[in-house]
Formats: structure tokens, C-alpha cells, sequence
């Protein structure tokens, strides 16, 4: 079985590897154009792009679908399937209808649930306590195509979306191989989705970083984790602009207003929240440092208590 692969990020190049340490015959691939990247903003090439290079895969790199040209190339290929992981773009319907066993999608979430992009950010985000991976077969629309296969993980009440995307990107291609074996021997089913219990992400950025205390102390280190590495949680502590990537529950009660420092010593810094409760700070980053205990920065920076 022939197949074109779509991918661009590290999340697809493990999948790109899986399919390629099972013997599959990987026609070519296609990939985002080379980007700036680094100190230097340097055009680098994808991870995905790096391993296709390596293991001697044409690669592709068109800079739209619109024109019709991208399907050409892909008929002349002339895959029997059509593999796309964080690809990062839609894909027309010409190109999708080319494939003869369909084009699939390996996605970052249990399917309807968590459309769109960042998908493992947002289900630590919104206090999700399972997620998992999804094989689909691509629609016109965003994530909304038939399900071939899910797998389910529980998701680690501090785990963070680094960690998260680590374990769903193994996950992921685990799945991924299986489903293609399973298409390849005609046992794949086809699940439509209830788009009627479907949410979307939305595209995350530097707006989300800051800590609104008069929150939940759950729902603010979900902010954190969620948030870990990128864009990251902020606060503002005795004037101090701070990163905050490491928090934990206590079980303080106070009637001090949100925001407030209730305590801080070698355990952390403890600051009032919503509901009358608070949240030890047990690692940050102040601005031109590296990452550090919350106690290893008070020994320099004494803070204000109340």
C-alpha cells in the first residue's frame, strides 16, 4: 500500500517514523514550507520534512491548494491512502478525493470534542479529566469526517501540555499504525460524529498568560499546566512580573481579596483566590532568568505579606 504523508511538526513526525519502522512504502510527503526559526530567524526545515530527507522521501512543499497543482502532484504519486498529522492546513476536496482508500487524520483529542487547533492545550484549559486521539477520514469541514478508531488516556491533575503532547504524540502513532493496518485489510469501521456535541479551540497566545485570581484554585492550575511551556501563566506579585509554572493546593481558608499574598516562605507563595481558598506558587520565572523554585527566588526577593 502506497501512501502520502502530510505532516509538519514533531507531534507528526513520530507518527511518519512509526509508519516507516513498520516497513510502509511512503510515497511522499508533504510539508509546511521551511520557516524562520532561532535567535538568527534562519529558514529550517519541518521535523517531518528533516525525516523524509533522511529516510530519502520526495518531499513536497506547496504554499496553496487553491491552484490545483498540489492534487497534481499527488495523482501522479498515486497513493492508495493519504495520511495528514498537524499538517496545518485544510485540504481541498480534490486533493483529498484522489487517495483510492480514502484520505485519514490523526487529531489530538476524542473527536467531537476540541476541534481545531491546540487541541491538548484546550482540554487541560477547561479542566478535563480525559482526553485521548482520534483517527478520522477527512472531510470538507474542520475535524468533522467519519471515526475510524479513539484511544482514551486520563490526563494528570498537574500535568502539563508539554508533558501531555509527549504522551498523546506516542499514543497517537501507536494508533495511527494500527488503524492502517486495519484499513489496509478492509476491517476499519466508520463512526459519523455528533456534530452536535462538538466544541472548537481557539488559536492561543500571550491574552491568556495573565492569572485572574478571583478564579478557582482548579481552574487557575489548569492555566498553568495548560498554559506550560507556551504562552505561559503571568502574575504580578508585589510589583514583580513573574511566569508562573508551578502551583499547588492548599488547604487555607481565607477572607482575603483575590490576588493577595497570604504567605510566603520555603514552601512557595501562597495567594488568594476565589472562593474564599488559596494556591501555593512553587516555581516561576522572573523576567531574564531561568525557571526556579518559588522559594530559591523569595530568598532574593522578600515579598510583602497581605
Amino acid at each position: 500500500m502506497r501512501i502520502a504523508f502530510l505532516g509538519t511538526p514533531d507531534f507528526a513526525r513520530a507518527s511518519l517514523k512509526a509508519l516507516l519502522d513498520e516497513g510502509r512504502d511512503i510515497a511522499a510527503v508533504f510539508t509546511q514550507p521551511d520557516r524562520p526559526r532561532g535567535r538568527g530567524m534562519r529558514l529550517a526545515p519541518s521535523p517531518v520534512k528533516e525525516l523524509a530527507e533522511a529516510s530519502g522521501i520526495p518531499v513536497y512543499q506547496p504554499e496553496t491548494f487553491s491552484d490545483g497543482a498540489a492534487a497534481g502532484i499527488l495523482r501522479e504519486v498515486r497513493p492508495d491512502l493519504t495520511v495528514a498529522v498537524a499538517y496545518g492546513r485544510l485540504l481541498p476536496e480534490d486533493f483529498l478525493s484522489v487517495p483510492k482508500l480514502g484520505s485519514i487524520n490523526l487529531h489530538g483529542s476524542l473527536l467531537p470534542r476540541w476541534r481545531g487547533a491546540a487541541p491538548i492545550q484546550w482540554a487541560i484549559l477547561s479542566g478535563d479529566r480525559i482526553t485521548g486521539v482520534t483517527v478520522q477520514y477527512m472531510a470538507k469541514e474542520m475535524d468533522a469526517g467519519d471515526i475510524i478508531s479513539r484511544r482514551e488516556t486520563e490526563i494528570g491533575e498537574f500535568e502539563t501540555s508539554g508533558e501531555l503532547f509527549d504522551r498523546l504524540m506516542i499514543l497517537g502513532a501507536e494508533l495511527l499504525t494500527e488503524t492502517v493496518r486495519s484499513i489496509e485489510a478492509g476491517t476499519a469501521g466508520r463512526t459519523p460524529q455528533d456534530h452536535s456535541l462538538a466544541t472548537y479551540t481557539k488559536m492561543l497566545d500571550r491574552s491568556f498568560s495573565p492569572i485572574d485570581w478571583t478564579k478557582t484554585p482548579r481552574m487557575i492550575v489548569k492555566q498553568i499546566c495548560g498554559l506550560d511551556p507556551w504562552p505561559s501563566a503571568t502574575a504580578r506579585l508585589d510589583g514583580t512580573d513573574l511566569k508562573i509554572f508551578g502551583a499547588e493546593y492548599t488547604d487555607t481558608v481565607t477572607e482575603r481579596a483575590p490576588g493577595t499574598v497570604v504567605c510566603a516562605d520555603r514552601r512557595g507563595i501562597e495567594v488568594a483566590c476565589g472562593e474564599g481558598k488559596t494556591l501555593r506558587i512553587t516555581e516561576l520565572q522572573p523576567a531574564g532568568k531561568k525557571r526556579m523554585s518559588a522559594a530559591s527566588w523569595l530568598l532574593g526577593h522578600p515579598i510583602r505579606v497581605g
